[in-house]
């Protein structure tokens, strides 16, 4: 159904915009990507696996809804992020793991929230030897 040039009531944009998000995910083809494997409705994607409707993703895992993001394992909702592990809702950020809504951070583990911060770890900032101390036995106990 076209609406270009026609009026619409109220009740018609109503149904007709409830048919579009039923129709959400709904197709599972690949357009443009190249060696994706297990991935479904994702475009013009590198290298990706068992991930659904990523756009202009390369190397990522397991990864839901993201776009313009490399090395990420386990994300959702990411944008222009690279190696992030469980992350949700970050922007701008890379070497994150188990954080929610960060933009443009760096090394962060378990923050939820931030802005522009390099080295913390559960919200809170660590110097840049302490980080890799915790972390990585932090990692090594959740099996990452």
């Amino acid at each position: 159904m076209s609406t270009v040039g026609k009026e619409l009531s109220l009740r018609e944009f109503e149904s007709h915009f409830r048919d579009l998000i039923r129709q959400l995910g709904q197709s599972s083809a690949n357009v443009g990507c190249v060696a994706c494997t297990g991935c479904k409705g994702c475009s013009n994607c590198t290298f990706c696996t068992d991930s659904d409707r990523l756009i202009r993703c390369h190397y990522c895992v397991r990864c839901l809804s993201c776009t313009d993001c490399s090395h990420c394992r386990d994300g959702k909702t990411l944008i222009g992020s690279q190696h992030c592990i469980e992350c949700e809702g970050c922007t701008s950020s890379a070497y994150l793991v188990k954080s929610v809504a960060c933009s443009g951070c760096t090394y962060c583990f378990g923050c939820v929230g931030l802005t522009g911060k390099d080295f913390h770890v559960l919200n809170e900032p660590y110097s840049r030897s302490e980080y890799f101390a915790v972390t990585r036995k932090l990692s090594k106990e959740m099996g990452l």
